[in-house]
């Protein structure tokens, strides 16, 4: 059965103070079962790459404002209980390997063993530069991420070493709850696909139609299982961005732009293709109230 995951409040119209421990009250209340942050560090006002790495494609004027999604997500484990608090998706290579550990490791703890690490390589050279890493070397860094955070969140004492870490023989604290999964996001190059099925836990597409999305999917297992790894364990977690109407709109309309009952029917092609669970952006809720009436409408259409 597919669940859904909802999208905190982030940017530059929520109120953080209250946004988004209301939010995280709410969803769980209403039955989502995860929430998710997402990490942008910057907004260059010269950019050197369009956005998502598409040449000429302005930023979204969205990206102005982000909070850091960390903080983010402990102040939402602080207020909840049993949903599952996920990265969808954090720029791994920009952050130090042993510092992001312990950090998922810490709200993993804190919230009783409920985090889902969601990781990505990226598409902006700005924020690169601004942390001191080049993104010629995304891949590489990224899949260097996942093996040091298994590596640190495994037994003590620890040895691990890459270009950005070195840990000799030495007790690395906390330790997670049980065990994080690492998803990753984005991924339509061939190495970024098999990088996902040796090394992900799951996969967060995001930006593609559903066949698209299933297409992929089944070339991810395929892959997957040819490097001797159990396919059917993998997650497929889909984050659509949705405008929740308070009406059907007629005619032809754009994917994921409805009201509950129509954005039901595109959720229902998702779930089609595998999808175990459905992370919702709310792009017409800026303030709480709004993510959670809109997200609260939409709930109640889906299956469960």
């Amino acid at each position: 059965m597919t669940t859904y995951g909802l999208s905190l409040p982030q940017g530059s119209k929520a109120d953080l103070r209250h946004d988004i421990t209301t939010v995280a009250r709410e969803a769980e209340r209403l039955g989502y079962h995860s929430l998710w942050v997402y990490e942008r560090v910057l907004f260059p006002l010269q950019p050197n790459d369009g956005m998502y790495g598409v040449p000429g494609l302005a930023w979204n004027d969205g990206y102005q404002f982000n909070a850091e999604p960390l903080t983010v997500l402990t102040a939402a484990a602080a207020v909840t209980q049993t949903v599952e608090l996920g990265t969808c998706v954090l720029v791994a290579p920009l952050h130090q390997p042993l510092r992001l550990a312990r950090t998922l490791a810490t709200i993993d703890q804190l919230s009783g063993g409920r985090v889902v690490a969601g990781f990505g390589a990226g598409w902006s050279s700005d924020e690169y530069r601004s942390h001191g890493a080049e993104i010629r070397h995304r891949g590489r860094d990224l899949e260097a991420t996942i093996d040091a955070c298994r590596t640190l969140w495994g037994p003590n004492p620890v040895s691990y070493q890459d270009t950005r870490t070195v840990v000799d023989n030495a007790l690395v604290s906390p330790k997670p709850v049980g065990t994080i999964p690492i998803l990753v996001g984005g991924g339509s190059a061939p190495a970024a696909l098999d990088r996902i099925a040796r090394k992900a836990d799951g996969w967060i597409p995001s930006g593609l139609p559903p066949e698209a999305i299933g297409q992929t999917w089944q070339h991810i297992r395929q892959l997957a299982e040819g490097h001797g790894r159990d396919a059917a364990a993998l997650r497929l977690v889909p984050l659509i961005q949705v405008y929740v109407a308070d009406h059907d709109i007629p005619g032809d309309r754009t994917p994921y732009q409805g009201s509950p009952a129509q954005l039901a029917d595109d959720i229902a092609a998702l779930t089609a293709v595998g999808a175990d669970e459905v992370i919702l952006y709310v792009v017409n809720g800026t303030t709480g109230t709004e993510i959670v009436d809109r997200a609260g409408a939409l709930i109640e259409e889906l299956p469960n």
